[in-house]
């Protein structure tokens, strides 16, 4: 029983009648069984060892987005120099991330209707044609630079995907006890992503003024542009082979879900946005989400533009913003594991995290006016820095999607993280488009970081928590 794989017709049918959605009081209830039960197993369902080549290959889809997102603000410098990028061309290039974003719905509704296969094979195909269209070779500049922000476009549309569907993917393919975890390990890959893009592009590509640590010669405009070219053939290969591996193995769900909420009814498209928007315990939670971690987005892409004032050369902005992203990784990683051990504390962690952030975002601010303020401006102090500020802000991020998904239930999950990725992208998108008028003064974007944590942990402290979906796995299969 159970051996052979779901049609997708079927993969939209619930396994689980609607008697088992959660009636009137189960929020309360969720919370007090989460406190005082231990961690439960499996559930009714079963669990298969397919899930991790599953989670692997939609992680890796997930690192190899954030990557080609992420190429051009780690060498900007270098690009202006080989293709004649501006200011303005730079941005762009950032912006087109949260512009991809504009048809999002369209992939949450895909996502509900078609399931993961279908979606994720849309999604690593526009990735494909993304990074392809940026390795076409002309002579001519200003057809190239069309190239490549076109390419980065097909990018940005792959992105509603990477970034919401990781608590879908975690419910259908993973136990009660796993789900954070795979939640943050599928959701925090595409960070790992663009941090990998503060390591490999300065290192591979010469800097300008030559103060690349791998070549310190003939930093001439045509070996930078080779350099670059490099980088981009190299990313479209990698993106290849993980369309390959998704087109031959991705199965759309297992044959037997592994717990009672991942058998269950859930609301319809239509019924599911009139829920969201008339809920104002998840706007709150939302508006938390995507403020700081929209303004810490557009920050990061444009990292070294905010540090060139202060004389980091690109490489330090590089390792920056390469390990602030992988300290927020192993972090949120390890965060959303405890929260599968220890349930109901998902509030708690985001005001530990969010304090943390707040202090220092600020402590970062009040140094880069060292002039007015007369902290030290060191390596060492801007390493500490932003790396505690990438560490907080991104470890949130699973930790986030799960509180949503309870507080929603029964709201689809893809439905659910892609409105607040949504409204996330929305934020980053307008603080870039300032940065596109206003390129040459980038001091106020310094102090959107403080501001937006403080304003976050706010609404968190006076958020009431829910775990609607929690009580389901945990009361009703017992």
């Amino acid at each position: 029983m159970g051996s052979g794989w779901s049609s997708e017709d079927e993969e939209r049918q619930p396994l689980l009648g609607p008697g088992l959605v959660p009636p009137p009081g189960a929020a309360r209830r969720g919370r007090e069984a989460a406190a005082v039960l231990p961690a439960a197993g499996p559930g009714p369902g079963r669990v298969y060892g397919r899930r991790w080549l599953v989670l692997l290959l939609f992680s890796l889809l997930a690192f190899a987005q954030g990557l080609v997102w992420n190429t051009w603000g780690p060498i900007q410098n270098s690009a202006r120099q080989a293709y004649g990028f501006s200011g303005l061309d730079i941005a762009l290039l950032v912006l087109w991330g949260p512009i991809g974003f504009l048809p999002c719905f369209a992939f949450m509704w895909l996502l509900d209707k078609r399931g993961l296969r279908v979606t994720v094979l849309l999604t690593s195909l526009l990735v494909v044609l993304g990074t392809g269209l940026r390795c076409i070779p002309v002579s001519d500049l200003i057809l190239k630079r069309r190239l490549i922000h076109g390419g980065q476009i097909l990018n940005g549309l792959a992105g509603p995907t990477v970034m919401n569907a990781a608590p879908f993917l975690s419910t259908t393919w993973f136990s009660a006890d796993e789900r954070a975890t795979a939640t943050a390990i599928a959701s925090m890959l595409s960070y790992l992503g663009g941090a990998c893009a503060f390591l490999v592009g300065p290192l591979v590509v010469p800097a300008p003024n030559g103060t690349s640590p791998l070549l310190t010669a003939e930093t001439s405009q045509a070996h930078i542009k080779d350099r670059i070219e490099t980088v981009l053939y190299a990313e479209f290969g990698v993106v290849c082979l993980i369309f390959s591996a998704t087109l031959a193995y991705f199965p759309p769900r297992p044959p037997l879900p592994p717990s009672v909420a991942a058998a269950s009814q859930r609301l319809s498209y239509r019924r599911s946005f009139c829920r969201l928007l008339s809920n104002l315990r998840f706007l709150m939670i939302a508006l938390a989400y995507a403020i700081p971690l929209g303004v810490f987005a557009g920050w990061s892409g444009v990292l070294d533009l905010i540090l060139t004032p202060v004389h980091v050369s690109q490489v330090d902005a590089g390792w920056i913003g390469f390990w602030s992203i992988v300290g927020g990784c192993v972090v949120g990683i390890a965060m959303a594991r405890f929260a599968d051990f220890i349930r109901g504390m998902l509030k708690l962690i985001l005001l530990l995290l969010f304090s943390g952030a707040t202090l220092s975002s600020t402590w970062f601010t009040l140094t880069c006016l060292n002039s007015i303020t007369h902290l030290p401006l060191t390596t060492v102090t801007l390493y500490a820095s932003c790396i505690l500020l990438g560490v907080f802000l991104n470890s949130s991020v699973p930790i986030f999607f799960e509180l949503f998904v309870e507080t929603v239930y029964p709201v689809p999950e893809g439905i659910t993280c892609g409105v607040v990725t949504f409204l996330s992208n929305m934020f980053m998108g307008v603080l870039l488009f300032f940065l596109t008028v206003y390129h040459t003064e980038l001091s106020w974007f310094n102090w959107c970081l403080p501001g937006s944590c403080l304003l976050s942990l706010l609404l968190i402290l006076c958020f009431r928590e829910s775990y609607d979906r929690l009580y389901l796995d945990v009361v009703v299969s017992v």
